[in-house]
């Protein structure tokens, strides 16, 4: 296509917008996560002042247009730490999103959640048989372990039977009271890359694939370019396997360098377009038309139909030798 056209079609695995009915529930709490205005209040991050233009949804759809973007999938934020609440506290405001994004237009879809105990998994199955819910999202801190992912199985299942995908998205920075005062970007460059990248190891490590054959798997923000240490993971006695078809990373938080580099170890078919906005903006363009289309049309739409992948962990590792 010529530089100045913009495909209208992409898909945007990763974004954030607050329906009413979740900055309602935010609202009438007096413990975190709650806001008081529009001022959030998290455990283990400072006050956060949260523009409304941002969760505002005409403007956002008409922010998705002008990036050619034809339709969003919506994430719960996860480092508000709604999962890892207690489940009589977690639910109420995990039904509020679930309700919120069934009223957006239907330019949104969404990713469903679940609390971190005593997870329904039938009102979970009910949730991902509705066409809004693409599939579920696992905060990373979830699953820092080989014995963290094996203890998520219960919804992994959920959403292979389902024929739909996990997101595992960066989970909240915990308190250290010992690390003194840090910068605001400290937990989203250090903590939250830190979690995907444990994340990404634990699947690895457990041998996620030969557990959940026919699982779909993206990881935010470049699963923290985990995959660019795939040399050290074989210098320090990794055994190298082949790359997996049904394993993607979303563009989020992450420049064309470092995305370059993810290619070079898994291929351009592991990239999926994640803008993660309202904190960023979705790519444009990435190593031509053929790379951009793949990146913003082709890779997300397979990642979120029903279908894996037949030839799943079959391609041989991109990495130059």
């Amino acid at each position: 296509m010529p530089e100045h056209q913009i495909d209208s079609s992409a898909v945007d695995v990763h974004q954030h917008l607050w329906p009413d009915e979740l900055v309602d529930r935010l609202r009438a709490r007096s413990r975190a996560p709650y806001l008081r205005g529009w001022t959030l209040f998290t455990d283990g991050e400072p006050p956060y002042d949260v523009d409304p233009q941002a969760h505002d949804v005409a403007l956002r759809v008409a922010a998705d247009q002008q990036t050619g973007v034809g339709s969003s999938c919506l994430s719960l934020s996860a480092p508000l730490g709604i999962e890892s609440l207690r489940r009589p506290e977690a639910q109420p405001l995990i039904d509020a999103w679930h309700d919120g994004v069934r009223a957006l237009p239907g330019h949104f879809l969404a990713w469903a959640s679940v609390p971190r105990e005593q997870v329904d998994v039938v009102g979970l199955n009910a949730v991902l048989a509705e066409n809004r819910f693409v599939g579920v999202q696992l905060p990373a801190t979830d699953l820092l372990t080989p014995l963290a992912w094996e203890a998520a199985a219960h919804v992994l299942l959920a959403a292979e039977l389902a024929g739909k995908p996990v997101f595992v998205h960066p989970g909240p920075e915990p308190r250290r009271p010992s690390a003194g005062t840090l910068p605001a970007w400290w937990a989203p460059v250090v903590g939250y890359t830190a979690q995907l990248q444990a994340a990404w190891w634990g699947w690895n490590a457990v041998s996620g694939r030969t557990l959940f054959p026919r699982l779909k798997v993206v990881f935010a923000a470049g699963a923290g370019l985990a995959p660019v240490l795939a040399e050290r993971h074989a210098l320090r006695g990794g055994t190298r396997a082949p790359i997996d078809a049904n394993v993607f990373v979303d563009t989020s938080g992450t420049g064309v360098r470092a995305l370059e580099a993810v290619v070079r170890v898994l291929g351009i078919d592991a990239l999926v377009l994640g803008s993660d906005r309202p904190y960023g903006d979705p790519l444009t363009e990435f190593l031509g038309d053929a790379a951009t289309r793949a990146v913003r049309v082709l890779n997300p739409t397979r990642l979120l139909s029903s279908d894996p992948r037949s030839d799943g962990g079959e391609r041989e590792w991109a990495v130059a030798s």
